[in-house]
């Protein structure tokens, strides 16, 4: 008598996945190949350099900005000025990773760096926005100054460039726009900045330019 040969259930072979498949899912790119890979022109590498920090930014902004100045300067603000500073600079080759470490070390640096400027910058000689009522118009004054006589109007260009000097870059480009005559929601979107950033930077500017032709005008 014949006995039946038990067989063994078919053995499930898995399988064998392309090397590139294999490196999607089980190799996230550190920050070393993703600063290698924006260097080399990929956009898609400063997306997820932007996607993997930005949150965290956005939190220490929120935490670390005091409320009087959080008031003028929006946490989405902070983030961008620290992207836009990193990604020059990257580009210039003045930040560097090694492989195995993170970027966040780096945007901590700058984020706390940025947040020191705008206090300076917003509250330096207890500036009070409140003053800027019934100050000089930026408008009036560009508009006015080619009528002025010529050492009326190098006297009015003098005052304006000691009051730009004293801003850090990125508010110098919003007053240079502003007397240029764009209009503050363009001037938001040109900068990065938010329209409530914008107006109170003008705001500001106004006060200091006021109290700088007053002083002239003693």
């Amino acid at each position: 008598m014949l006995l039946s040969r038990k067989t063994d259930p078919p053995r499930l072979i898995p399988r064998r996945r392309a090397p590139a498949e294999l490196h999607a899912i089980d190799h996230a790119p550190t920050d070393h190949e993703l600063l290698k890979q924006f260097r080399d022109g990929s956009q898609e590498a400063a997306t997820l350099i932007y996607l993997r920090y930005a949150r965290r930014l956005h939190a220490l902004a929120k935490t670390r900005c005091s409320e009087q100045l959080a008031k003028r300067v929006a946490p989405e603000d902070i983030v961008q000025s620290v992207f836009r500073t990193f990604f020059r600079r990257v580009s210039r080759n003045c930040y560097d990773v090694p492989d195995g470490e993170e970027l966040w070390k780096l945007f901590l640096v700058i984020a706390l760096n940025k947040i020191r400027d705008e206090h300076s910058f917003h509250f330096a000689a207890k500036r009070d926005v409140r003053l800027a009522k019934g100050s000089a118009s930026l408008e009036r004054l560009a508009a006015t100054a080619t009528g002025q006589d010529p050492r009326s109007r190098m006297n009015l260009e003098m005052v304006i460039a000691e009051a730009m000097e004293q801003l850090p870059a990125a508010y110098r480009r919003i007053i240079e726009l502003r007397i240029e005559g764009h209009e503050v929601a363009a001037i938001a979107g040109a900068t990065g900045r938010s329209k409530r950033t914008v107006e109170r930077t003008l705001q500001e500017f106004r006060t200091k330019l006021n109290s700088l032709l007053d002083v002239q005008g003693d």
